[in-house]
């Protein structure tokens, strides 16, 4: 008879049984959550601080404790979100067309750095350099997260003016929020050891790496596009049928890019429109990104369980009572307030511009840049920082994955699509009337 006071488990088979079931819940999760008011992050997260609340569980995935390994893991989950986010996009790349997406970056995400400095230096009472790795790290819109929000696979027609604002921004601040953090780093080495940064970081951090960023984004990206569908049909990639391109592609991006010393997050997104440009009807454009989606949803759910075991291990220890208004004030004051001011004078419904404003979501990107930015510049109190950028997610995981499915919902039926008919109108037109642009 099997004697269970005797049990004692293999971890290697205990992993593999973890990681199977973790794979099924990929697969699963999304269809029995897509009607729910419940996001398939909000479960990750509840996993994982289950699994470690467990006696036999040993070990604390504190971001602390794994400095390096927190960074790479975090910058890996980014860089494949980014390229499903541009592998999505079907609207050709215009400046007139792409107006939301400008607004958002050149005046929303500013002002949300901005303001988060001032709350975290005055607020808080951080040092303004921390203050500012804060407001760099929790400004951008989050890839990873926000899938709930962001348009549908290529050629699916489920790209409404508020699905592609927030998918294109979400592309493109993870790139563009670099320089501030890299800001936050030459100003915290400057006061360390006198390092001169002002004009190393208007040169270097912000007109080469993004100005190279992009022309070697679009480079790789032309080079991607030539060898998927333009070469002689034999030997094209498109025959394989294999998605694995869209995950050579984001390494190779990623790669060369900051082999330059490049912001290869601005890259790797580039390099996704530039590819799915290249032959926009062609069905392989599905084959990659859906590719790309599994193994971004993978990895998004380990690194949500990783988060959830360091939430139950102490993340949160730190806090103070003013850091937890400061994180209520950042998710439901200056995003929604930066967002609106971003979208003034926007020719879209009233609704469409609170949903835009609201959902700016944070989640992975954020614990990237923190980590990023504590591993390259002096700082006392990462621990409380952690917390607050811990909290600040947590928080965001469970409003906007709360509330996403009946907004996103209502706006469906509001602009004359079925929510429950992948992308059909229930009414002639798919009914973005109201947007300034199409795609």
């Amino acid at each position: 008879m099997f004697d269970l006071s005797d049990w004692s488990p293999d971890p290697y088979i205990l992993v593999l049984t973890g990681v199977g079931v973790l794979i099924a819940l990929v697969a699963w999760l999304p269809l029995a959550l897509k009607r729910l008011p419940l996001s398939l992050p909000i479960v990750c997260i509840a996993i994982g601080a289950a699994v470690f609340l467990i006696p036999q569980v040993s070990g604390e995935p504190l971001p602390l404790a794994y400095p390096e390994v927190t960074e790479r893991f975090t910058e890996l989950v980014v860089i494949i979100a980014l390229m499903g986010a541009g592998l999505k996009l079907d609207r050709v790349f215009n400046w007139r067309r792409w107006g939301v997406t400008w607004r958002l970056l050149a005046i929303t995400m500013p002002l949300s750095i901005a303001a988060i400095t001032i709350l975290g230096a005055w607020g808080l009472g951080l040092p303004w350099v921390i203050a500012l790795l804060l407001g760099a790290s929790l400004a951008p819109t989050d890839p990873v997260l926000a899938s709930d929000v962001q348009v549908g696979p290529p050629k699916t027609g489920e790209e409404d003016e508020v699905r592609f604002g927030l998918t294109s921004e979400a592309g493109l601040n993870d790139g563009l929020a670099f320089p501030f953090v890299n800001l936050a780093i030459a100003l915290g080495l400057y006061a360390a050891n006198g390092e001169p940064w002002l004009g190393q970081w208007i040169a270097h951090g912000v007109l080469w790496e993004i100005g190279a960023g992009v022309a070697g984004g679009w480079l790789v990206g032309r080079l991607f596009g030539w060898l998927t569908f333009r070469v002689p049909a034999e030997t094209r990639l498109a025959k394989t049928g294999d998605g694995l391109i869209a995950l050579a592609a984001t390494f190779v991006s990623y790669g060369v890019t900051e082999l330059f010393e490049c912001y290869g997050f601005l890259a790797v997104f580039i390099t996704a429109l530039t590819l799915r440009q290249a032959h926009r009807e062609h069905d392989f454009h599905r084959e990659m990104h859906d590719f790309a989606e599994q193994i971004e949803r993978l990895m998004m759910m380990v690194v949500l369980v990783l988060f959830g075991g360091a939430l139950v291990s102490g993340l949160l220890a730190p806090l103070r009572l003013v850091d937890i208004a400061a994180a209520i004030v950042i998710l439901l004051i200056i995003r929604p307030l930066a967002g609106l001011v971003g979208l003034a004078g926007f020719k879209a419904a009233w609704g469409e511009k609170l949903t835009l404003a609201f959902f700016g979501i944070r989640g992975v990107g954020s614990f990237y840049y923190l980590a990023y930015g504590l591993n390259h510049m002096p700082a006392e109190g990462g621990e409380r920082l952690w917390a607050i950028v811990g909290l600040v997610v947590l928080l965001s995981v469970l409003l906007h994955g709360l509330t996403v499915t009946p907004v996103m919902r209502q706006l469906d039926r509001s602009q004359g699509r079925d929510p429950d008919a992948e992308g059909i109108p229930l009414s002639g037109g798919r009914g973005a009337a109201s947007s300034e642009t199409t795609s």
